[in-house]
Parts: C-alpha cells; structure tokens; sequence
C-alpha cells in the first residue's frame, strides 16, 4: 500500500540571514520562520493529513507545532530526522571556513560525501538513519498521508538515498529546499517516487487527486529478517 510523505523544511531561522551551517544547533526561528509555520499550519489543515511527525531540534518542533493543532494531532517526533552534525563547519559560513582553509571547501564543493568537513557525521550514516525514520512513518502510516518536519540538509540526502541518487552530489542535483515548503514522495516498500518539490503553501493542497500507482515489487524472495 503506497504512503505519502509531505517532506518540509522548517521555518526561516536566526542563522540565515548570515547563512551560517546550523545543523546540531538548536537556532531560533525568525518572526518570518513563524510565519511560515503558521502558513504551513493552514495549508495542512486542507490537505488530507493524517500525521505529523518531525526532528526533535526546536526549530522543527516550532514549524510543525501549528499544523498539528490545526489537525488534532500530537507530534510524533523522530530522533533520526535531526540535521547533519558539519563538525567543523557548525556554526560557520563558508566564507570564514574558506579563509581558514580554502582546499576543505573545494573538497566538499566537488563532493560533499568524500570532502565531508572535519568532525562532520558521515553522509551514509546521515541518510541511514532518515530514510528509517521516514520508511518507518510510511510502513506505520500505510494508505495516509504524513507531514514531516526536518531540515535542508538531512532531507536532500534523503531523497537522493530514497532515489538512488549519489550521495556526494546531493548539493548538486537538490540545491536547496525552500523553508516551509512542500516536498512530496510516495513510498511503497523499497520504492520511491518524486511528485513534486518545493511547492508553496500558497499552492492548493493535492487532497483527492489520483494517484499514480508505482510498479510492483518483482517477484522473489524476501530479504531475510522481513
């Protein structure tokens, strides 16, 4: 039975205006960050949503805060959906990382898997634990739909887990996800698809359009432990 995600990223935070790396740092969101929780508090309200789930860092929680009033919902909140640890680039901006060490930032330009910053969490583990937390909301959310709440970062290297996508390329190929808004997947058993990225609340919710179904598992034996 297919699940659909509605992936988010949290509202506008202190940091970005600076556009400093906050990853394990618990940063304030902006006046305009909880504006655009409360948007996406109304959004959710007409979208058919089922759940809401989200990271434990407080900016998640805040973001996601007003569509589970909206709902009814209490928040399930999943500890491997906290952002990528940037180690040495927490708390930074690349211009002063640059000046420190310009063949560190090359390196993570070219590949943010193999050039990851020192004392960074590593990228495979990074998507190992996401791509759980978010399977794990779609095998107990199966048929429903399911607002989750993260961060830049850990979603893009998500999708590109989920999709098949190289991991080192992930600045690449998503370069940003926008703060609040929508980013929606279907997911059923291993298989992923894409329906849209980076839509604004503003847009009209997709409640009660089709959905396309995705291939059929090939038949075969189930991997053990299933």
């Amino acid at each position: 039975m297919t699940s659909r995600l509605l992936l988010v990223r949290h509202g506008e935070t202190e940091w970005h205006a600076e556009n400093r790396y906050a990853g394990v740092t618990d940063v304030a969101l902006t006046p305009r960050g909880l504006a655009q929780a409360a948007d996406l508090g109304s959004w959710a309200a007409h979208a058919g949503v089922d759940a809401v789930a989200c990271s434990p860092l407080s900016r998640a929680r805040l973001t996601a805060s007003p569509a589970a009033v909206a709902l009814g919902l209490a928040v399930e909140v999943q500890e491997g959906l906290r952002e990528v640890d940037f180690g040495w680039g927490e708390g930074r901006t690349v211009e002063e990382m640059a000046e420190e060490d310009p063949e560190a930032v090359r390196r993570f330009r070219e590949d943010a898997d193999a050039g990851a910053f020192p004392g960074s969490e590593p990228v495979a583990r990074a998507a190992a634990r996401a791509t759980g937390s978010l399977r794990d909301l779609a095998h107990r959310h199966q048929g429903g739909k399911v607002l989750v709440v993260a961060h830049n970062t850990l979603l893009r290297i998500a999708l590109c887990e989920l999709l098949g996508l190289p991991l080192g390329h992930y600045r690449r190929i998503f370069p940003r996800l926008d703060n609040g808004a929508v980013t929606e997947i279907e997911m059923r058993g291993t298989d992923t698809a894409l329906r849209s990225l980076n839509v604004p609340t503003t847009a009209l919710p997709t409640t009660g359009l089709p959905t396309p179904a995705l291939p059929a598992p090939a038949p075969g034996p189930s991997p053990a432990g299933d």
